[in-house]
């Protein structure tokens, strides 16, 4: 793998701005995939890629990675996020007083949900975030997401591509107290590396893969409620690891946290600089709100931390981001 650090300016808090021109240029993806590109790094997931995944499945073992859909989630109103809201629209009660108009004594219940599309398990689309003004692979960003969404890498268009073999990096575990990192806990690439490590082989991560990083910081909250859990400090992916995640080729990353990114950020002033790389200028996509504690006792029980993950955004139009029950079966 090239060493692609080598060359970028000095991490330097004070000048984010500094850092991001220098990681954008090291680590862009532009027109690798072609011009009209729409998947970024999801072109490496190939059908062998997805062939050998299956192939990982022997136990039939199966773990949702979602959080729940619910009223009492973490949400609290930042950026206008708000948790779902449920409403019925029919239900027993109407059925049992047989006021709901349907013949021979059939009757049925229905719902509606509101919510925005992030508040709880998702994944980031490509027209989540820009990098000054543009959009993944170049484009300009007014032209690629306007009041109709996004008319270009809506998430409809990746529907049928998150399934690859899944990898569990569970960092918590190796530099964490009792599982947990403690907030602003950055994780760099030495700390990725040495998760392989202390985990085995069956860890390695590979062109195509999609990585899960455990943080710990939703076992806390289900501990301690939810405080600043959407929005507040949290351990995350350092900034000094957009060359690892470049480097490797994988196909998608996704964390137990809110930002999946450190916070506070590593740069005075600034807010989601990693996402600034790697969204729009590596074509990566992010997962984020993921649970992920219950994987991670299974695969520290049986000393294997790959799996099959299929993990199908619902497909959205013209959406930036989407709800996931992301499934990892071992």
């Amino acid at each position: 793998m090239a060493e692609h650090g080598a060359h970028l300016a000095p991490l330097d808090p004070t000048n984010a701005l500094a850092a991001i021109e220098s990681a954008a240029a090291a680590y862009r993806n532009w027109g690798r995939w072609g011009v009209d590109d729409v998947w970024g790094t999801l072109n490496f997931i190939t059908d062998e890629k997805r062939r050998a995944a299956a192939g990982l499945v022997t136990t039939g073992a199966a773990f949702s990675l979602s959080q729940l859909f619910d009223g009492d989630g973490p949400q609290k109103g930042w950026r206008r996020r708000t948790n779902p809201v449920h409403t019925m629209l029919d239900t027993g009660l109407d059925a049992a007083a047989q006021n709901q108009g349907f013949p021979h004594g059939i009757g049925g219940a229905d719902d509606v949900v509101s919510m925005p599309l992030q508040a709880s398990t998702q994944w980031d689309g490509l027209g989540h975030i820009f990098d000054r003004g543009k959009a993944w692979n170049g484009r300009n960003a007014g032209e690629v997401v306007t009041g109709l969404g996004d008319l270009v890498t809506g998430i409809e268009t990746v529907r049928d591509r998150f399934v690859s073999r899944g990898v569990l990096l569970d960092v918590a575990a190796v530099f964490g107290t009792e599982g947990e990192l403690p907030d602003g806990f950055a994780i760099t690439p030495e700390h990725l590396d040495e998760t392989i490590a202390a985990q085995g082989s069956t860890s390695a991560v590979g062109r195509g893969d999609i990585v899960v990083v455990r943080t710990g910081r939703l076992a806390r909250a289900r501990r301690e409620g939810w405080g600043d859990y959407a929005g507040g400090p949290s351990a995350g992916i350092s900034f000094t690891s957009a060359g690892w995640l470049f480097d490797h080729e994988i196909a998608a990353i996704a964390t137990d946290t809110w930002g999946f990114e450190v916070r506070p950020n590593e740069f005075d002033g600034a807010f989601q600089p990693l996402h600034q790389i790697a969204i729009p200028n590596m074509g990566l996509f992010i997962g984020e709100l993921w649970d992920l504690d219950a994987l991670a006792e299974h695969c520290a029980a049986d000393g294997r931390f790959e799996f099959l993950l299929v993990a199908a955004p619902i497909p959205f139009t013209n959406a930036v981001g989407a709800p996931v029950n992301p499934i990892a079966i071992k």
